[in-house]
């Protein structure tokens, strides 16, 4: 029995959708089941049972005996909230009880960490537990990712296996309920399609040209092969970096949106909106060595590869993964 919290969400029902397809059928999702506009991310999919994220908890007390693994997916995702409490409920307190009861019942655990936790990249991009105290995150999103993984490297009780993942900025299918928060590919497409044409901002930084804003842009396919990769190696616990190592401009993934869709460019440029615009990243890209230098050797998509497999298998023909 395998469990997935966040399994109505984004990352979470790909992360079904890759364990459907490699044989696993007996898995408990985990999430707020409420949400109306998650339910096709989890229709047509196989698993043993739902259960309420409120309930996780003692549902692992009465059932860890069939437990065999736990993916802890879930968290408060928006980077615009401004409650804390919220944050530190669902992001902090609520990953510690699901750690402490992998320790308690011998579980191993693979949890949903970001690169929201580096801030502007001061001290880079790197995967080192050294540097996680000194991390200077944005926004409480990001603090409190980090506060989970500060809390989790320096706790001298361990799930005898674990690994925080720092996934960069993800796109691919089943985001249509993120709203604001969906990935720039998922808004482009659409814009494209009701305007044909697409805003992108400004640049307010002199280093950085219009749209040459630069981010690790990351299928979200290719987060599901890590995720099995560590189910099946259950070694090396740790922080790892998730991103593709090759950072690419806001203007290549828009031109490759137009490309895949089959339509003429035609893009315009607007003001950041001033309640993120001194928030803004302007540069990420992971440091893969880490995860590489434990024997992942998969790959990952190109960006090209990558908005051509999303837009023309999935958001064309409106179909989730």
């Amino acid at each position: 029995m395998i469990i997935v919290t966040g399994a109505g969400g984004f990352i979470g029902s790909c992360l079904v959708s890759k364990l459907n397809h490699e044989g696993f059928k007996d898995i408990v999702l985990v999430d707020d089941f409420s949400i109306a506009e998650k339910t096709k991310n989890y229709e047509g999919k196989t698993y043993t049972t739902k259960i309420d994220r409120e309930d996780l908890i003692s549902w692992i007390d009465s059932n860890h005996k069939f437990i065999q693994f736990v993916f802890h997916m879930g968290a408060k995702s928006a980077t615009t909230g401004f409650s804390k409490e919220a944050y530190d409920h669902y992001n902090l307190n609520y990953s510690k009880a699901v750690w402490n009861k992998c320790i308690e019942y011998g579980l191993p655990l693979v949890y949903a960490s970001s690169a929201a936790t580096y801030g502007m990249g001061e001290l880079g991009y790197n995967d080192n537990h050294d540097v996680v105290s000194e991390l200077k995150p944005l926004n409480l999103y990001g603090e409190s990712k980090n506060d989970f993984d500060k809390w989790a490297i320096s706790e001298k009780k361990q799930p005898y296996f674990w690994a925080g993942l720092k996934f960069f900025n993800v796109y691919g299918p089943n985001e249509n309920h993120k709203g604001r928060m969906s990935s720039v590919v998922f808004h482009a497409f659409n814009q494209i399609k009701a305007t044909g044409k697409m805003k992108l901002f400004k640049s307010h930084h002199p280093d950085y040209k219009d749209g040459g804003q630069v981010r690790d842009f990351v299928y979200v396919k290719d987060l599901s092969e890590v995720m099995f990769f560590f189910m099946n190696h259950r070694k090396d616990s740790g922080i790892y970096n998730v991103g593709t190592g090759n950072a690419r401009t806001f203007l290549d993934l828009t031109k490759n949106t137009f490309k895949a869709m089959g339509r003429d460019e035609n893009i315009e440029f607007i003001d950041t909106p001033v309640d993120i615009r001194d928030k803004y990243q302007y540069f990420t890209e992971a440091n893969m060595n880490k995860l590489l230098s434990i024997g992942y050797n998969k790959g990952f998509h190109s960006l090209e590869k990558g908005v051509e497999d999303y837009v023309k298998n999935y958001l064309i023909p409106n179909k989730y993964d």
